[in-house]
């Protein structure tokens, strides 16, 4: 906001310049008219004069009784005389004429000089207004929003390769989560795999990953996000740093905790009005930390109790951390990797036991590809001039 507003500041500081200098070539120009409407006032004065010499003249001759010879050549003297102070007085005219236009045209540009002035003066004030709020949400913590322009845009989709009628979901969140893992599960690819994105401990992903769902049925394209919180990705440019902003749904993914990197990323998306899911990951792994940190010694039988443990607690913190950001309340999915990796690519329920909401996550997804795909159609007929059945 602060950069739109320091842009918009500049381009009213050059439009004003520009009136100042329209407005000085204005008077410029006027001064030249008043000159030349002088000019002609004066030769016309000059032929009026000899127009009257000459008519006195005539008068004088006629006194005297010259001859009619002479009287003749006096009375074409007058004559042309009398022409010659009709063309001078015609230009006189259209010279005031002129001068008039380029006095309105002067005052005009004046007007509209001032104005500019004023305008940039406004500008300027706005800006530095907002400059010293982003300032000051900055010294709170609050990052500033920073709107990309069509060509960040345009940019932006070139490097995705955004495709039309395929629909582009990003994975992204803060690094170490698993995103690279989850889109593996989620297109029924192991991490091994040669189509794989790529894995590690620490976090490996340092470029967006392209990766077409396998599914020919499945028109989706899934993208392995750099994780924000590294070096290489400032926390509050993280959405449009990975051009966030061109994807049709965003998947949230966090691990130990949700982030204020998670709410920003929330944030942005509800301002482009981009669907999200927001999902927590490695459930398993944390529900088995929760039984083996419990003392009673059979496990077993503590599993059920842990689970419920877990999805509270996750949900409760996910609901607590939204209503502090003033975000609407938006369900968490909580995944195993391992179990929706069995879903998709073996089609097997075997650990129905331990499915939390992988099977929800697939369906809404779905759901929501369906729903786009609809929505795309209908602008299309629209566009093409087609009518809804009655």
């Amino acid at each position: 906001m602060a950069q739109f507003a320091t842009q918009e500041a500049s381009k009213a500081a050059r439009a004003a310049e520009q009136a100042q200098r329209q407005s000085e070539a204005a008077w410029q120009d006027q001064i030249s008219a008043r000159r030349h409407e002088d000019e002609l006032v004066r030769k016309a004065e000059e032929a009026k004069r000899r127009e009257q010499n000459i008519q006195a003249e005539c008068n004088a001759s006629r006194m005297r009784g010259s001859s009619r010879d002479s009287e003749q050549s006096r009375v074409k003297r007058l004559e042309k005389a009398q022409r010659e102070t009709r063309r001078a007085q015609e230009k006189v005219r259209n010279a005031q004429q002129a001068s008039k236009e380029v006095a309105e045209k002067a005052r005009a540009a004046q007007a509209a000089a001032e104005k500019a002035a004023r305008d940039a003066a406004e500008y300027a004030r706005a800006a530095r207004e907002v400059q010293e709020e982003a300032e000051e949400r900055l010294q709170k913590g609050i990052q500033p929003v920073v709107i990309p322009t069509l060509d960040e845009i345009a940019s932006a989709k070139t490097r995705v390769q955004y495709e039309q009628g395929r629909f582009h979901f990003a994975v992204a969140g803060v690094a170490g989560s698993g995103k690279s893992s989850l889109i593996n599960a989620i297109r029924g690819v192991e991490n091994r795999h040669q189509d794989a994105a790529e894995t590690g401990v620490v976090e490996t992903t340092v470029t967006t990953g392209r990766y077409p769902d396998p599914n020919p049925d499945l028109p989706f394209v899934w993208y392995d996000i750099p994780g924000a919180g590294t070096l290489h990705q400032p926390d509050w440019l993280y959405f449009n740093a990975q051009g966030l902003f061109v994807f049709d749904c965003v998947i949230v993914l966090f691990d130990n905790r949700f982030t204020e990197t998670d709410i920003a990323i929330l944030m942005n998306c509800r301002r482009f009005q981009i669907p999200t899911y927001i999902v927590r990951s490695k459930a398993d792994v944390h529900i088995r930390n929760i039984i083996a940190h419990d003392e009673v010694p059979r496990r077993e039988s503590l599993y059920r109790t842990a689970r419920e443990r877990f999805i509270a607690d996750m949900r409760a913190n996910v609901k607590g951390n939204l209503k502090q950001a003033e975000l609407p309340d938006q369900r968490v999915y909580m995944v195993s990797n391992r179990t929706l990796l069995s879903i998709v690519r073996d089609r097997s329920l075997g650990f129905s036991h331990k499915i939390i909401d992988e099977l929800e996550l697939i369906k809404d997804i779905l759901d929501e590809a369906c729903s786009l795909r609809y929505a795309a159609r209908v602008d299309d007929d629209d566009r093409l001039g087609f009518s809804k059945p009655d």
